[in-house]
């Protein structure tokens, strides 16, 4: 298989590619589980793969739109995100990026660009903060805005 396939089909098995799922609880089975200790990260998690939900929905509402075939659009995902746990080789996804992993272990919350790890980020001050690991066209960093823009309306109750 081309490694370009076995990542998109990583991604759909991950329900980061493909149509979003209907509700928090077919996130828990796809992925089996989701790391709760950062109920934060928690809920980024279960945002990156369905729609239309808000925290102040409490992760129960959501509209059901679809979402194109193939890689997703760009995403910020959450430290604990699954896309990189339990995983034997994350070169798929973190390629030369090795330091989103920290002494301890513990990923860096990142940005997903076609399927690639391309930008740490934070939210310093209620404002997103890229760190990007190589260069980012300005449709991905606009695209990454917009979706930044989600995040704080998913998170304006946290």
């Amino acid at each position: 298989m081309a490694p370009s396939s076995i990542l998109a089909e990583r991604l759909t098995a991950q329900a980061l590619a493909g149509s979003p799922l209907s509700d928090p609880m077919a996130v828990a089975e796809r992925l089996l589980a989701v790391q709760g200790q950062d109920p934060r990260g928690f809920r980024l998690a279960v945002r990156a793969r369905t729609e239309g939900l808000t925290a102040a929905d409490g992760l129960l509402r959501l509209a059901k739109r679809p979402r194109p075939a193939g890689l997703p659009p760009p995403r910020l995902l959450g430290a604990f995100d699954p896309v990189l746990l339990g995983w034997t080789s994350r070169e798929d996804v973190l390629g030369r990026h090795t330091r989103l992993v920290t002494r301890n272990g513990v990923f860096h919350p990142f940005a997903l660009v076609e399927g690639r790890a391309v930008a740490k980020w934070g939210w310093p001050r209620g404002k997103l903060k890229l760190e990007p690991l190589q260069r980012l066209s300005a449709g991905v960093v606009k695209a990454l805005e917009t979706d930044a823009a989600a995040v704080a309306r998913f998170l304006e109750r946290d």
